[in-house]
């Protein structure tokens, strides 16, 4: 079976978040894909079979990921195997995406909403800084900082983080080159810091349009890779848009 490795939220090779892409020819069991998605040793495997697409890391299953889903949705559109809208069956429901004229490929995927909340225990400590605000979606922690540069410097206490409850911690601030910046860091999924997260701005895309009073916004992760993430709030809905590049292709023998 076909397998490549795709970087995402990027124009250029070897950077932005790498993802593997495994286009099945049968049915396959969890236990293979997660031995598979170890292998790898990339932030998410993605697993497609007709339309329906799964992502691992290499410890767990996770139920949404936007990375990942960009990079299938490249490896179908450079290869020629699909045109138009593609629509993935996932377990996050039904996520559409679509390629614009430019190239750029936008994702549409369920809003997070962010409800403010008392800091966890150790978070403070964890992560070397005082937060400005935090704030809890159904997947993640997010944490407001004061700066874009507080968040590019940041060293945290990874295994401290793993500590809390939740996929994963997001850590943001206004942006200067664009309106806002974030990291990533997931060790509970075994992600001690995800390159570019685009279900992160799931989150961050309504955090940041209320505070800034627009739907369409650009992030920049600020990880050693970077990234850029094009977002556009619409309701219960975040659109999620950026380029792709395929660094390997080749055949799974196993």
């Amino acid at each position: 079976m076909r397998l490549f490795t795709v970087d995402a939220f990027t124009g250029t090779a070897f950077q932005g978040n790498p993802a593997a892409v495994c286009l099945l020819d049968a049915t396959a069991s969890d236990r293979w894909m997660q031995s598979v998605a170890a292998e790898m040793n990339l932030s998410e495997t993605a697993f497609l079979l007709g339309d329906s697409l799964r992502w691992f890391t290499p410890a767990v299953e996770v139920t949404l990921c936007g990375h990942a889903t960009l990079a299938t949705a490249h490896v179908l559109y450079s290869t020629g195997a699909a045109t138009g809208e593609l629509k993935f069956r996932t377990a996050s429901g039904t996520l559409t995406v679509n390629r614009l004229d430019d190239g750029m490929i936008v994702m549409d995927f369920p809003a997070k909403t962010v409800t403010p909340t008392p800091a966890p225990s150790g978070l403070e400590k964890a992560l070397g800084v005082t937060p400005v605000q935090v704030g809890k979606s159904d997947l993640d922690l997010l944490v407001e900082l004061d700066s874009a540069e507080t968040v590019r410097a940041l060293t945290p206490d990874i295994a401290a983080l793993a500590a809390v409850d939740a996929r994963g911690v997001i850590v943001t601030a206004a942006g200067t080159d664009t309106d806002f910046v974030s990291r990533f860091f997931a060790p509970n999924v075994g992600v001690p810091e995800d390159p570019v997260t685009g279900s992160a701005h799931c989150a961050l895309s309504p955090y940041w349009s209320a505070r800034l009073g627009r739907a369409s916004l650009v992030g920049a992760q600020l990880s050693k890779r970077g990234g850029i993430v094009h977002v556009t709030h619409a309701g219960d809905r975040v659109h999620l848009a950026g380029n792709a590049v395929t660094v390997l292709s080749g055949t799974l023998h196993v």
